[in-house]
């Protein structure tokens, strides 16, 4: 059985950001939040490659497109997320999630549930402008309906 691309690329994008996460916790890089928004060129990388693969395939629809490149980065999103409320889980719970939440956008002490969901929204909308923005530059090869 294959998997759809939108899928499959949704994935490579889940395993690019958990690994650029990873790793910037293990250099002790975690607290510096301008690294945490480099994330996106993962969501771009994804995004294009759905893109790319649709193109290459001859499907040349720009709904079809944006809707298969937002569904691509919105996997990726909700993988990341899911992998994050098993991680905090694992880091200490809440405590862990507070300790994220003091050099990031959040304050107060929100718990693991409120920070994922903040974080979904905000995922969902970087993935509407990562889509608007690559199909915008792939524009000229979409054929108007």
């Amino acid at each position: 059985m294959k998997l759809p691309k939108e899928i499959v690329n949704g994935f490579i994008i889940f395993i690019a950001i958990a690994i650029y996460f990873l790793l910037m916790e293990a250099l002790n890089l975690a607290h510096l939040f301008y690294l945490r928004f480099l994330n996106v060129i993962f969501v771009f990388y994804g995004v294009n490659k759905t893109i790319q693969q649709n193109l290459n395939e001859g499907k040349k629809k720009f709904i079809s497109n944006a809707i298969s490149a937002l569904f691509t980065s919105v996997v990726g999103v909700i993988l990341s997320i899911i992998a994050l409320v098993l991680y905090s889980h694992l880091q200490g719970g809440d405590a862990f999630v507070k300790s994220l939440s003091e050099a990031f956008l959040f304050g107060g002490n929100p718990s693991i549930d409120l920070y994922s969901i903040s974080l979904l929204f905000e995922g969902i909308a970087s993935s509407v402008i990562v889509t608007l923005m690559l199909m915008l530059y792939w524009n000229n090869q979409f054929s108007s309906d």
